[in-house]
């Protein structure tokens, strides 16, 4: 059987490549004036260093994440060598401080460099990190379970393995870029009590009198 030969013609295809997105803009939003509007309690975290050097720094991010098994979380600088240190050595100490170490909060908030010469502090046995003997109300010993780094500042998941309670004083507070006693806020008075606003009575339902007897009625 003698076939005919097909011819396909190809037309060369005229579809530009798309030009490149702009590059998006970085993220300036400024969270610092609304994290400013919840104020908290400070802490002061401190941990090893792989010289045996204590490291600290004051830090008001931190928040419960578990009961069972006791779970905390702490946000730390990235940069900073606090950070590297609980990391290296697998543990941190959270100090919570009292309303009376308002210095200690300042110092460790600081760049000195010698801030532990400068605050009491001691190692007990088995302890996760150095203990704020003086500055601190309780301390939490952790050890690092998990950490997430988000830009400037690192999440740090730490397992409580031990709390030591130091006095039965109240917690400083911290908000609006200013500190405040616990003892002071709790002992404000309360504001008085409004009374209820009085419930309105139901209007009393009319009369509507009966029809006389043989009288026709509307609709009937």
């Amino acid at each position: 059987m003698t076939g005919t030969a097909e011819t396909t013609t190809t037309t060369p295809s005229t579809t530009s490549t798309p030009s490149a997105a702009p590059a998006a803009a970085p993220d300036t939003t400024d969270i610092r004036p609304l994290m400013a509007s919840f104020p908290s309690g400070v802490s002061v975290v401190t941990a090893l260093g792989p010289d045996s050097a204590p490291r600290g720094m004051t830090c008001s991010s931190l928040a419960s994440v578990a009961l069972d098994p006791a779970t905390l979380v702490v946000c730390l600088r990235t940069a900073g060598p606090t950070l590297r240190a609980a990391l290296d050595s697998g543990h941190f100490a959270l100090n919570l401080l009292h309303e009376e170490a308002r210095a200690v909060s300042d110092l460790f908030a600081s760049g000195s460099t010698d801030r532990f010469a400068h605050a009491e502090w001691r190692l007990p046995l088995g302890a996760a990190g150095p203990h704020l003997t003086e500055a601190a109300l309780a301390v939490a010993d952790c050890t690092v379970v998990h950490a997430v780094e988000i830009g400037d500042h690192t999440a740090v998941f730490g397992r409580v393995t031990r709390v030591t309670h130091t006095d039965g004083r109240s917690p400083l507070l911290y908000g609006r870029r200013r500190y405040a006693r616990w003892s002071a806020a709790a002992s404000a008075p309360a504001p008085e009590a409004r009374p209820a606003p009085a419930r309105a009575l139901p209007a009393p339902a009319l009369a509507v009198p009966s029809p006389l007897e043989g009288e026709a009625r509307v609709g009937s």
